[in-house]
C-alpha cells in the first residue's frame, strides 16, 4: 500500500532494474543466489529440547568460551539458542538475558571483543548439526533475518551470526555461493534501499518467507572484483566484533583480531555502504534523498514518510538526522571518486 505516487514510481523503478530474490516464473532464473531456507528450532514444538543454565550446570556440564557452549566429558554438548531479539543489523550481540530479564548490551560490553550475549536456553549440539547438515551448509556462521518488523525504524533486519541454535523468529537463508558473495548479499539486505522496498510490501508485523522472496535484491553478477574490494572491508569490520564470528572473518581471508566497537566509525561505514548500494540499485541522488526523508525533497507537508522513527531518534540523540548527512556525504565522495 503506497502512501504516494512517488513511492509507487520509485518502487516500480527498483523492480524494473533489479530482480526479486526468488522468482517462481518459469521463464526466469528463479534463484540466482541458489538459496535454501531453514527454520531451525520452533520455540513451541521443540521446547522439550531446551535447557537452562541451571539445568546444564546441575547435570555436570561446564561452560566453554568463546562459543559459550557447554561441554560434557570434554566434548561440546549444548550450544546457545539465539532468538530474534538477540540480533540486529550488523550486530549479533544486540540483547542479552540476565536470568529471565532481557536487556540491551552496555557500551562497555559492546567494546569488549570477548563478551558474548547470554541466551535463555541451550540446545543439544547433535540436534543442531543434524538440521544444518540436511542443508549441506559448510560454514561456521549463518545469515538470516528477523521474522518480525523492527520497532527501531527498520523493517527488514538481517544478521550474520555464529552457527548456533536459532529460534523460529530468526529465519535462515543459506546461499550456495562463495563467502565473499554471501557477505555482499548481506550488505544488500541491510541497505536502506532494500529496507525501503520491504516497507512498501509489509502491512503487518511479520516478515515471512513470501515477503523476503519478493524483495528486489541485487544479483551476484553485480559484485565484480572492484565492487567487492570496496564493500567487503567495511562489511567485515561492521560484522566481526567478537570472537564468536572468527569463522566468518577467516572465510573472508581475514586472520586478525575482531574489530573494536566504535559507534561513530560504524555510522560512517554503514553510510558508505548505503551510498554504494543505492548507486548499484541505479538511484539518483534525489531519489536517495527521498528514501532517506521525503520531506527533505518534497516539503514538510508531503504525506509520505520512510524512516521517520530513525530520523526522530537521531534528532533526539544527536541533534540532527545523522544518517541522512552521512549517507549523502558518502554519495558525494563516491561520485567524486574519493571513496575507495
Amino acid at each position: 500500500v503506497f502512501r504516494s505516487r512517488a513511492d509507487a514510481a520509485l518502487t516500480q523503478k527498483l523492480y524494473d532494474r533489479v530482480p526479486v530474490l526468488i522468482d517462481k516464473r518459469t521463464n526466469r532464473n528463479c534463484n540466482p543466489w541458489n538459496i535454501t531456507f531453514l527454520r531451525m528450532f520452533d520455540m513451541d514444538t521443540d521446547s522439550s529440547l531446551f535447557l537452562t543454565k541451571a539445568d546444564l550446570e546441575g547435570s555436570g556440564c561446564e561452560r566453554q568460551f568463546p562459543l559459550w557452549s557447554y561441554t560434557k566429558g570434554g566434548e561440546p554438548a549444548y550450544l546457545p539458542l539465539l532468538e530474534a531479539k538477540h540480533l540486529h543489523l550488523f550486530d549479533h550481540r544486540w540483547n542479552t538475558f540476565e536470568g529471565a530479564d532481557e536487556r540491551p548490551l552496555l557500551e562497555s560490553e559492546k567494546t569488549n571483543i570477548e563478551y558474548e550475549v547470554a541466551p535463555r536456553y541451550w540446545v543439544p549440539a547433535a540436534d543442531l548439526t543434524k538440521r544444518v547438515n540436511s542443508k549441506d551448509w559448510p560454514h561456521g556462521w549463518v545469515l538470516g533475518w528477523r521474522d518480525i518488523v523492527g520497532s527501531e525504524g527498520r523493517t527488514l533486519i538481517p544478521c550474520v551470526c555464529p552457527l548456533v541454535g536459532m529460534g523460529h523468529k530468526f529465519l535462515l537463508m543459506l546461499p550456495s555461493q562463495p563467502p565473499a558473495l554471501i557477505a555482499a548479499l548481506y550488505g544488500c539486505l541491510c541497505s536502506l534501499v532494500c529496507d525501503y522496498a520491504a516497507k512498501q510490501k509489509t502491512g503487518g508485523s511479520s516478515l515471512g518467507y513470501f515477503v523476503v522472496k519478493q524483495l528486489p535484491v541485487l544479483p551476484p553478477d553485480v559484485f565484480a572484483e572492484h565492487a567487492l574490494a570496496l564493500i567487503l572491508p567495511r562489511l567485515l569490520e561492521l560484522t566481526y566484533t567478537s570472537r564468536s564470528l572468527r569463522s566468518f572473518a577467516v572465510s573472508l581471508g581475514y586472520l586478525g583480531e575482531p574489530f573494536k566497537w566504535n559507534e561513530q566509525r560504524r555510522a560512517v561505514l554503514r553510510a558508505e555502504l548505503d551510498a554504494w548500494y543505492a548507486r548499484a540499485y541505479g538511484l539518483t541522488r534525489d531519489e536517495l534523498r527521498y528514501i532517506l526523508d521525503p520531506a527533505d525533497l518534497m516539503g514538510d507537508d508531503y504525506p509520505s514518510e520512510t524512516f521517520r522513527v530513525l530520523k526522530n531518534n537521531e534528532i533526539k540523540k544527536y541533534g540532527e538526522y545523522r544518517t541522512r548527512r552521512l549517507v549523502l556525504d558518502a554519495w558525494d565522495r563516491l561520485e567524486a571518486g574519493d571513496l575507495k
